[in-house]
Protein backbone atom coordinates (compact mmCIF):
# COMPACT_ATOMS: atom_id res chain seq x y z
CA UNK A 1 0.00 0.00 0.00
CA UNK A 2 1.41 3.41 -0.98
CA UNK A 3 1.31 6.01 1.77
CA UNK A 4 -0.54 9.23 0.98
CA UNK A 5 1.18 12.57 1.59
CA UNK A 6 -1.41 13.96 4.01
CA UNK A 7 -0.34 17.59 3.64
CA UNK A 8 -1.34 17.66 -0.03
CA UNK A 9 -4.90 16.83 1.05
CA UNK A 10 -5.15 19.85 3.37
CA UNK A 11 -6.83 23.08 2.26
CA UNK A 12 -4.41 25.76 1.10
CA UNK A 13 -4.93 27.84 4.25
CA UNK A 14 -3.52 24.94 6.32
CA UNK A 15 -0.50 24.29 4.13
CA UNK A 16 2.68 26.25 4.97
CA UNK A 17 5.41 27.17 2.51
CA UNK A 18 8.84 28.81 2.59
CA UNK A 19 9.00 32.00 0.53
CA UNK A 20 12.24 33.61 1.74
CA UNK A 21 15.54 32.61 3.33
CA UNK A 22 18.04 34.86 5.08
CA UNK A 23 21.20 33.50 6.66
CA UNK A 24 24.74 34.06 7.76
CA UNK A 25 27.09 31.14 8.25
CA UNK A 26 30.84 30.65 8.67
CA UNK A 27 31.19 29.92 4.93
CA UNK A 28 28.64 32.28 3.39
CA UNK A 29 26.29 35.15 4.24
CA UNK A 30 23.51 34.25 1.82
CA UNK A 31 22.05 31.03 0.45
CA UNK A 32 23.94 31.22 -2.85
CA UNK A 33 27.34 31.59 -1.17
CA UNK A 34 26.47 28.97 1.43
CA UNK A 35 25.37 26.45 -1.17
CA UNK A 36 28.41 27.08 -3.34
CA UNK A 37 30.70 26.47 -0.37
CA UNK A 38 28.91 23.21 0.42
CA UNK A 39 29.22 21.95 -3.14
CA UNK A 40 32.87 23.00 -3.39
CA UNK A 41 33.86 21.47 -0.04
CA UNK A 42 34.79 24.82 1.49
CA UNK A 43 35.04 24.85 5.28
CA UNK A 44 34.33 27.95 7.36
CA UNK A 45 36.23 26.81 10.46
CA UNK A 46 39.25 28.86 11.50
CA UNK A 47 41.66 29.48 14.36
CA UNK A 48 40.01 31.41 17.17
CA UNK A 49 41.05 32.80 20.53
CA UNK A 50 38.59 33.11 23.38
CA UNK A 51 39.17 34.63 26.83
CA UNK A 52 40.53 32.20 29.46
CA UNK A 53 40.33 29.18 27.12
CA UNK A 54 42.96 30.57 24.73
CA UNK A 55 43.63 29.28 21.23
CA UNK A 56 40.91 27.05 19.85
CA UNK A 57 38.81 26.68 16.68
CA UNK A 58 35.43 28.11 15.71
CA UNK A 59 33.03 28.87 12.90
CA UNK A 60 32.93 32.68 12.57
CA UNK A 61 30.45 34.68 10.46
CA UNK A 62 31.41 37.66 8.32
CA UNK A 63 28.74 39.92 6.83
CA UNK A 64 27.89 43.60 6.49
CA UNK A 65 26.65 44.18 10.03
CA UNK A 66 25.59 47.79 9.42
CA UNK A 67 23.46 47.07 6.34
CA UNK A 68 20.31 46.78 8.45
CA UNK A 69 21.48 48.05 11.84
CA UNK A 70 23.21 51.18 13.15
CA UNK A 71 26.45 51.00 15.10
CA UNK A 72 24.64 52.58 18.04
CA UNK A 73 22.02 49.83 18.09
CA UNK A 74 24.74 47.21 17.78
CA UNK A 75 26.51 48.61 20.86
CA UNK A 76 23.28 48.56 22.80
CA UNK A 77 22.23 45.12 21.61
CA UNK A 78 23.76 41.67 21.29
CA UNK A 79 25.56 39.59 18.68
CA UNK A 80 22.54 37.26 18.61
CA UNK A 81 20.39 40.26 17.81
CA UNK A 82 22.75 41.37 15.04
CA UNK A 83 22.88 38.01 13.27
CA UNK A 84 19.12 37.70 13.72
CA UNK A 85 18.40 41.14 12.27
CA UNK A 86 20.59 40.35 9.27
CA UNK A 87 18.87 37.02 8.61
CA UNK A 88 15.34 38.35 9.13
CA UNK A 89 15.92 41.38 6.90
CA UNK A 90 17.50 39.26 4.17
CA UNK A 91 14.61 36.77 4.34
CA UNK A 92 12.05 39.55 3.94
CA UNK A 93 14.01 41.13 1.09
CA UNK A 94 14.27 37.81 -0.74
CA UNK A 95 10.62 36.86 -0.18
CA UNK A 96 9.27 39.44 -2.61
CA UNK A 97 6.89 40.78 0.03
CA UNK A 98 5.76 44.40 -0.24
CA UNK A 99 7.20 44.95 3.21
CA UNK A 100 6.23 48.63 3.72
CA UNK A 101 2.59 47.65 3.22
CA UNK A 102 2.61 44.44 5.27
CA UNK A 103 0.46 44.63 8.43
CA UNK A 104 3.24 44.35 11.04
CA UNK A 105 0.72 43.39 13.73
CA UNK A 106 0.13 40.13 11.85
CA UNK A 107 3.81 39.16 11.66
CA UNK A 108 5.10 36.65 14.22
CA UNK A 109 8.77 36.12 15.12
CA UNK A 110 9.74 32.66 16.40
CA UNK A 111 13.46 32.26 17.04
CA UNK A 112 15.11 29.07 18.22
CA UNK A 113 18.01 29.52 20.67
CA UNK A 114 20.31 27.14 22.48
CA UNK A 115 21.23 29.60 25.23
CA UNK A 116 21.22 33.35 25.58
CA UNK A 117 22.73 35.90 27.95
CA UNK A 118 25.97 34.12 28.81
CA UNK A 119 28.04 36.39 26.57
CA UNK A 120 26.72 39.59 28.10
CA UNK A 121 27.06 38.41 31.70
CA UNK A 122 30.61 37.14 31.16
CA UNK A 123 31.57 40.47 29.56
CA UNK A 124 30.13 42.52 32.42
CA UNK A 125 31.90 40.48 35.08
CA UNK A 126 35.14 40.79 33.15
CA UNK A 127 34.69 44.56 32.82
CA UNK A 128 33.98 45.28 36.50
CA UNK A 129 37.00 43.20 37.45
CA UNK A 130 39.04 46.32 36.59
CA UNK A 131 37.02 48.22 39.22
CA UNK A 132 37.40 45.65 41.99
CA UNK A 133 33.99 44.25 41.10
CA UNK A 134 32.18 47.48 41.91
CA UNK A 135 28.71 46.90 40.42
CA UNK A 136 28.11 50.62 39.96
CA UNK A 137 30.08 50.10 36.74
CA UNK A 138 27.66 47.37 35.59
CA UNK A 139 25.95 48.23 32.29
CA UNK A 140 22.33 49.36 32.49
CA UNK A 141 21.82 47.55 29.16
CA UNK A 142 22.47 44.18 30.78
CA UNK A 143 18.89 43.18 31.57
CA UNK A 144 17.39 43.75 28.09
CA UNK A 145 20.46 42.09 26.59
CA UNK A 146 20.06 38.93 28.63
CA UNK A 147 16.31 38.28 28.74
CA UNK A 148 15.49 35.09 26.86
CA UNK A 149 13.33 36.84 24.26
CA UNK A 150 16.14 39.26 23.33
CA UNK A 151 17.09 37.96 19.86
CA UNK A 152 13.46 37.97 18.70
CA UNK A 153 12.83 41.28 20.44
CA UNK A 154 15.77 42.98 18.75
CA UNK A 155 14.39 41.88 15.37
CA UNK A 156 10.96 43.26 16.27
CA UNK A 157 12.42 46.61 17.35
CA UNK A 158 14.59 46.89 14.27
CA UNK A 159 11.85 45.99 11.79
CA UNK A 160 8.87 47.63 13.49
CA UNK A 161 7.04 44.33 13.96
CA UNK A 162 4.19 44.53 16.50
CA UNK A 163 2.93 40.95 16.34
CA UNK A 164 4.05 38.20 18.74
CA UNK A 165 7.75 37.67 19.24
CA UNK A 166 9.51 35.11 21.38
CA UNK A 167 12.34 32.62 21.47
CA UNK A 168 12.11 28.86 21.73
CA UNK A 169 14.76 27.32 23.97
CA UNK A 170 15.33 23.85 22.56
CA UNK A 171 19.08 23.30 22.91
CA UNK A 172 20.59 22.24 19.59
CA UNK A 173 17.17 21.26 18.23
CA UNK A 174 16.14 24.92 18.39
CA UNK A 175 16.47 25.79 14.69
CA UNK A 176 13.93 23.12 13.81
CA UNK A 177 11.78 24.09 16.79
CA UNK A 178 11.57 27.71 15.60
CA UNK A 179 10.36 26.53 12.19
CA UNK A 180 7.82 24.18 13.76
CA UNK A 181 6.47 26.98 15.96
CA UNK A 182 6.04 29.20 12.92
CA UNK A 183 4.07 26.49 11.10
CA UNK A 184 1.80 25.94 14.08
CA UNK A 185 1.08 29.65 14.60
CA UNK A 186 0.20 30.11 10.92
CA UNK A 187 -2.19 27.16 11.03
CA UNK A 188 -3.79 28.60 14.17
CA UNK A 189 -4.06 31.97 12.39
CA UNK A 190 -2.14 33.67 15.20
CA UNK A 191 -0.18 35.43 12.45
CA UNK A 192 -0.23 35.80 8.67
CA UNK A 193 3.53 35.80 8.19
CA UNK A 194 6.08 33.98 10.35
CA UNK A 195 9.77 34.83 10.58
CA UNK A 196 11.11 31.58 11.96
CA UNK A 197 14.33 29.63 12.41
CA UNK A 198 17.31 29.89 14.75
CA UNK A 199 20.23 32.08 15.82
CA UNK A 200 23.45 31.58 17.78
CA UNK A 201 26.11 33.84 19.28
CA UNK A 202 27.74 30.90 21.08
CA UNK A 203 31.35 31.52 20.03
CA UNK A 204 31.41 34.74 22.08
CA UNK A 205 31.02 32.97 25.43
CA UNK A 206 34.10 31.27 26.86
CA UNK A 207 31.88 29.10 29.03
CA UNK A 208 30.67 26.90 26.20
CA UNK A 209 34.24 26.23 25.04
CA UNK A 210 35.40 25.53 28.60
CA UNK A 211 32.52 23.16 29.24
CA UNK A 212 33.00 21.14 26.06
CA UNK A 213 36.73 21.04 26.77
CA UNK A 214 36.15 19.72 30.28
CA UNK A 215 33.89 17.02 28.81
CA UNK A 216 36.60 16.06 26.34
CA UNK A 217 34.19 17.06 23.56
CA UNK A 218 35.95 20.09 22.05
CA UNK A 219 37.43 19.31 18.64
CA UNK A 220 41.07 19.93 17.79
CA UNK A 221 43.15 19.53 14.63
CA UNK A 222 46.31 21.11 13.23
CA UNK A 223 44.29 22.11 10.17
CA UNK A 224 41.19 24.06 11.30
CA UNK A 225 39.26 23.13 8.16
CA UNK A 226 39.55 19.44 9.05
CA UNK A 227 38.58 19.72 12.71
CA UNK A 228 34.87 19.08 12.27
CA UNK A 229 34.73 15.50 11.04
CA UNK A 230 31.47 13.66 11.82
CA UNK A 231 31.48 9.91 11.14
CA UNK A 232 35.30 9.74 10.84
CA UNK A 233 37.22 7.38 13.11
CA UNK A 234 39.45 10.31 14.17
CA UNK A 235 36.57 12.61 15.16
CA UNK A 236 37.31 14.16 18.53
CA UNK A 237 34.54 16.59 19.29
CA UNK A 238 32.53 19.69 18.46
CA UNK A 239 33.63 22.86 16.69
CA UNK A 240 31.54 25.70 18.11
CA UNK A 241 30.06 28.08 15.51
CA UNK A 242 27.87 31.16 15.37
CA UNK A 243 25.23 31.90 12.76
CA UNK A 244 21.60 32.53 11.91
CA UNK A 245 19.05 31.25 9.45
CA UNK A 246 15.51 32.61 9.32
CA UNK A 247 12.68 31.84 6.93
CA UNK A 248 9.60 33.70 5.86
CA UNK A 249 6.76 31.21 6.21
CA UNK A 250 3.32 31.78 4.77
CA UNK A 251 0.09 29.88 4.30
CA UNK A 252 -0.06 28.52 0.78
CA UNK A 253 -3.27 30.45 0.10
CA UNK A 254 -1.54 33.75 0.91
CA UNK A 255 1.58 32.89 -1.07
CA UNK A 256 -0.52 31.99 -4.11
CA UNK A 257 -2.55 35.18 -3.79
CA UNK A 258 0.57 37.31 -4.22
CA UNK A 259 2.18 34.97 -6.80
CA UNK A 260 5.13 34.38 -4.47
CA UNK A 261 8.14 32.30 -5.42
CA UNK A 262 7.68 29.18 -3.31
CA UNK A 263 10.96 27.56 -2.28
CA UNK A 264 9.53 24.49 -0.52
CA UNK A 265 6.56 23.25 1.47
CA UNK A 266 6.84 22.09 5.08
CA UNK A 267 4.93 18.83 5.11
CA UNK A 268 5.63 17.35 8.53
CA UNK A 269 7.53 17.62 11.80
CA UNK A 270 7.93 15.99 15.19
CA UNK A 271 9.49 16.71 18.58
CA UNK A 272 9.95 14.27 21.44
CA UNK A 273 12.20 13.69 24.45
CA UNK A 274 14.62 10.93 25.48
CA UNK A 275 14.09 11.39 29.23
CA UNK A 276 17.16 9.21 29.87
CA UNK A 277 20.27 11.41 30.25
CA UNK A 278 21.49 15.01 30.38
CA UNK A 279 23.76 14.70 27.34
CA UNK A 280 23.90 11.13 26.02
CA UNK A 281 21.48 10.52 23.13
CA UNK A 282 18.93 7.75 23.02
CA UNK A 283 18.70 6.16 19.54
CA UNK A 284 15.37 4.50 20.32
CA UNK A 285 13.73 7.86 21.05
CA UNK A 286 15.43 9.46 18.03
CA UNK A 287 14.01 6.71 15.84
CA UNK A 288 10.59 7.31 17.37
CA UNK A 289 10.84 11.01 16.51
CA UNK A 290 11.75 10.17 12.91
CA UNK A 291 8.84 7.74 12.63
CA UNK A 292 6.43 10.25 14.19
CA UNK A 293 7.34 12.82 11.54
CA UNK A 294 6.92 10.29 8.73
CA UNK A 295 3.58 9.09 10.10
CA UNK A 296 2.24 12.62 10.61
CA UNK A 297 3.01 13.41 6.99
CA UNK A 298 1.62 10.11 5.70
CA UNK A 299 5.03 9.22 4.31
CA UNK A 300 6.89 5.94 4.08
CA UNK A 301 10.68 6.05 4.64
CA UNK A 302 11.38 5.31 0.98
CA UNK A 303 9.75 8.61 -0.06
CA UNK A 304 12.62 10.59 1.49
CA UNK A 305 15.48 11.46 -0.86
CA UNK A 306 17.94 13.30 1.42
CA UNK A 307 18.40 13.09 5.19
CA UNK A 308 20.39 15.93 6.73
CA UNK A 309 22.01 14.37 9.79
CA UNK A 310 22.57 16.11 13.11
CA UNK A 311 25.94 14.43 13.76
CA UNK A 312 28.23 16.78 15.69
CA UNK A 313 31.53 14.90 15.52
CA UNK A 314 31.36 13.32 18.97
CA UNK A 315 32.12 9.64 19.32
CA UNK A 316 28.87 8.51 20.93
CA UNK A 317 26.53 11.05 19.37
CA UNK A 318 27.31 10.18 15.75
CA UNK A 319 27.12 6.43 16.20
CA UNK A 320 23.90 6.59 18.22
CA UNK A 321 22.18 8.69 15.56
CA UNK A 322 23.27 6.19 12.94
CA UNK A 323 21.57 3.40 14.89
CA UNK A 324 18.32 5.37 14.79
CA UNK A 325 18.70 6.10 11.07
CA UNK A 326 19.36 2.45 10.21
CA UNK A 327 16.30 1.35 12.20
CA UNK A 328 13.98 3.73 10.35
CA UNK A 329 15.46 3.73 6.84
CA UNK A 330 16.52 0.11 6.46
CA UNK A 331 16.24 -0.99 2.85
CA UNK A 332 15.85 2.55 1.42
CA UNK A 333 18.47 2.07 -1.28
CA UNK A 334 17.95 5.39 -3.10
CA UNK A 335 18.19 7.52 0.06
CA UNK A 336 21.23 9.76 0.62
CA UNK A 337 22.57 11.06 3.95
CA UNK A 338 24.77 14.13 4.41
CA UNK A 339 26.08 16.44 7.12
CA UNK A 340 26.63 20.21 7.19
CA UNK A 341 28.49 20.56 10.49
CA UNK A 342 31.56 19.11 8.78
CA UNK A 343 31.74 22.43 6.87
CA UNK A 344 30.78 25.03 9.51
CA UNK A 345 30.93 23.38 12.91
CA UNK A 346 27.99 23.30 15.30
CA UNK A 347 25.97 26.52 15.11
CA UNK A 348 23.87 25.48 18.11
CA UNK A 349 20.48 27.25 17.98
CA UNK A 350 20.97 28.05 14.30
CA UNK A 351 22.25 24.59 13.33
CA UNK A 352 19.03 22.89 12.26
CA UNK A 353 17.77 25.89 10.29
CA UNK A 354 21.11 26.36 8.49
CA UNK A 355 21.45 22.67 7.69
CA UNK A 356 17.99 22.59 6.15
CA UNK A 357 18.74 25.69 4.08
CA UNK A 358 21.93 24.21 2.68
CA UNK A 359 19.97 21.27 1.28
CA UNK A 360 16.95 23.12 -0.14
CA UNK A 361 18.60 24.01 -3.48
CA UNK A 362 18.73 20.26 -4.16
CA UNK A 363 15.08 20.50 -5.17
CA UNK A 364 16.27 22.39 -8.25
CA UNK A 365 19.80 21.13 -8.95
CA UNK A 366 19.23 17.52 -7.72
CA UNK A 367 22.66 17.50 -6.02
CA UNK A 368 23.22 16.15 -2.52
CA UNK A 369 26.13 17.97 -0.93
CA UNK A 370 28.72 15.80 0.77
CA UNK A 371 29.97 15.26 4.28
CA UNK A 372 33.60 16.40 4.19
CA UNK A 373 36.61 15.35 6.28
CA UNK A 374 35.70 11.65 6.29
CA UNK A 375 39.10 10.09 5.67
CA UNK A 376 38.37 6.85 7.50
CA UNK A 377 34.69 6.07 7.94
CA UNK A 378 33.82 4.64 11.33
CA UNK A 379 32.13 1.25 10.71
CA UNK A 380 29.52 2.19 13.31
CA UNK A 381 28.62 5.19 11.12
CA UNK A 382 28.66 3.38 7.78
CA UNK A 383 25.19 4.39 6.62
CA UNK A 384 24.24 3.05 3.18
CA UNK A 385 23.94 6.14 1.01
CA UNK A 386 26.18 8.39 3.11
CA UNK A 387 27.60 10.98 0.71
CA UNK A 388 31.29 11.40 1.52
CA UNK A 389 33.72 14.10 0.36
CA UNK A 390 32.19 14.63 -3.10
CA UNK A 391 28.61 15.76 -3.94
CA UNK A 392 26.32 13.32 -5.71
CA UNK A 393 23.75 14.06 -8.39
CA UNK A 394 20.42 12.31 -7.80
CA UNK A 395 17.72 11.29 -10.29
CA UNK A 396 15.21 13.48 -8.43
CA UNK A 397 14.74 15.17 -5.07
CA UNK A 398 11.17 15.47 -3.79
CA UNK A 399 11.53 15.18 0.02
CA UNK A 400 14.24 16.30 2.44
CA UNK A 401 14.26 15.31 6.11
CA UNK A 402 16.18 17.42 8.61
CA UNK A 403 17.40 15.91 11.91
CA UNK A 404 18.24 18.13 14.89
CA UNK A 405 18.84 16.88 18.43
CA UNK A 406 19.93 18.53 21.67
CA UNK A 407 20.97 18.23 25.31
CA UNK A 408 18.44 17.10 27.90
CA UNK A 409 17.27 14.66 25.25
CA UNK A 410 15.23 16.90 22.93
CA UNK A 411 14.80 15.52 19.41
CA UNK A 412 13.29 17.29 16.40
CA UNK A 413 12.60 16.40 12.78
CA UNK A 414 11.32 18.62 9.94
CA UNK A 415 10.31 17.28 6.52
CA UNK A 416 10.01 19.54 3.47
CA UNK A 417 8.78 18.84 -0.04
CA UNK A 418 9.60 20.21 -3.47
CA UNK A 419 6.74 22.46 -4.51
Amino acid sequence: MIAVDRTSQLPDDQRVVITGIGLTSPNGYNLEMFRESLLEGKSGVRNYNIRYVGDTLAGVCEFETTKYQSKRDMRRGTRAGTVGIWAASEAIQRSGLDWPNVDKSRVGIYIGVTEHGNVETENEIYSIKAYDYDTTYWSHHHNPRTVANNPAGEIALNMGITGPHYTIGAACAAGNAGIIQGVQMLRLRECDLAIAGGVSESIHTFGIFASFKSQGALASHEDPTKASRPFDTARNGIVVAEGACLYTLERLSDAKARSANIIAEIVSYAINTDATDFVLPNPERQAQCLQMALDRGGLTPDRINIVSTHATGTSSGDSQECIALRNVFQGCDTLRFNNTKSFIGHAMGAAGALELAGNLPAFQDRVCHATINVDNLDPECALPGLVINQPQELPRVDYILNNSFGMLGINSVVIVRRF
